[in-house]
């Protein structure tokens, strides 16, 4: 099954789950991971389940980066606030690198991240 993950800042939350509420039939058909908040705003405001890891300042981003690099994601969403600094940036910028490293695909905006879901969809039907 296709297994994507979902991350978001906080002052990205309200996009995430406005994307996640557009693509909700699509994601329902995938196994989806998240970090703590994000996991359980998902939960909370759809009818989504998400496995849901740390918050992503208490390690959530290396679960999940630990999961990429052993090739159980297929796709990161990770909305960003490029506004805000965050204090474990050391975190994220690991999981953007394990992501390159291993060739999945990542979006950190809104409109990369519809291209993502599109395209895995796309990737589904031709299977």
């Amino acid at each position: 099954m296709t297994r994507v993950a979902l991350i978001a800042h906080d002052d990205e939350k309200p996009e995430m789950i406005d994307l996640v509420r557009t693509y909700e039939s699509l994601l329902s058909e995938f196994d989806l991971v998240g970090t703590g908040t994000t996991g359980q705003r998902i939960s909370d405001e759809t009818d989504l389940e998400i496995e849901r890891k740390q918050s992503g300042p208490l390690g959530g981003d290396m679960q999940i980066g630990a999961e990429v690099a052993q090739d159980e994601i297929d796709a990161v969403v990770f909305l960003r606030d490029p506004h805000t600094a965050q204090p474990h940036e050391p975190d994220i910028t690991a999981l953007l690198r394990i992501c390159d490293v291993h060739d999945v695909p990542l979006a950190t905006t809104r409109t990369s991240a519809e291209y993502i879901l599109d395209g895995v969809a796309a990737d589904r039907a031709d299977d």
